[in-house]
């Protein structure tokens, strides 16, 4: 009997955590995320898209990056990551086209992580055109080619595409992460960077799980 007892306790233990875990692991839409009244589209057909909003100027994105670098590393096969840059403001619209002109130099991933060293490490004044000039040369690009990209129409195009995409995802403040076009994820929605990251996974996985909502 007391065998029966001691069994019957540790089942009612286990079932108890199991429930407290699957609890836990419910997100609940408003406050741990957001959930889009206008779903955006996505780039990635037959993926799960996550995408990035971030200003290279904001040192809450500055510090998301270690953590989301050896994230991104780890995601799935069927799930894509890209970078938008966020503009909700002529000084924003700035770091975008620099952006978009390293992408379109085909520097992007060389530089993206030394130019947020530049600014929030060695405090580079991104709009002194000495310091932004000396910085380029650093890293073997030409000044001349960078202002003509710069300028062009299609980095242009992309930074007034960015900043229609920031008025659809709602966006007030970065870093924020969204999913699929339908949800996004702030900082203080996860209650930490690496939070924020957990959410996301999250989202990730459910939409994973439901072919029918990609």
């Amino acid at each position: 009997m007391n065998r029966f007892f001691a069994l019957t306790a540790a089942l009612l233990s286990v079932t108890f955590a199991l429930l407290a875990g699957s609890a836990h692991a419910q997100l609940k839409a408003g406050a741990d995320y957001t959930e889009l009244k206008v779903s955006q589209p996505v780039e990635a057909t037959g993926k799960v898209e996550v995408v990035e909003f971030f200003w290279y100027r904001c040192s809450h994105c500055y510090h998301l990056e270690p953590l989301l670098e050896p994230w991104v590393k780890k995601l799935p096969a069927d799930v894509s990551f890209r970078r938008i840059p966020a503009v909700l403001s002529d000084s924003w619209a700035v770091d975008a086209g620099m952006f978009y002109t390293f992408e379109t130099l085909g520097v992007l991933d060389k530089v993206h992580k030394p130019f947020f060293d530049a600014i929030h490490k060695d405090k580079l004044d991104i709009r002194s055109e000495g310091a932004m000039t000396e910085w380029l040369a650093k890293h073997g690009i030409d000044r001349k080619r960078f202002d003509e990209t710069y300028k062009s129409f299609g980095v242009q195009t992309k930074v007034k595409r960015a900043a229609q995409l920031s008025a659809a995802y709602q966006l007030e403040g970065v870093p924020m992460l969204a999913v699929q076009g339908k949800y996004t994820i702030t900082v203080d929605q996860g209650g930490s960077q690496p939070g924020m990251l957990a959410t996301t996974g999250k989202l990730i996985d459910q939409l994973r799980k439901s072919p029918a909502k990609k």
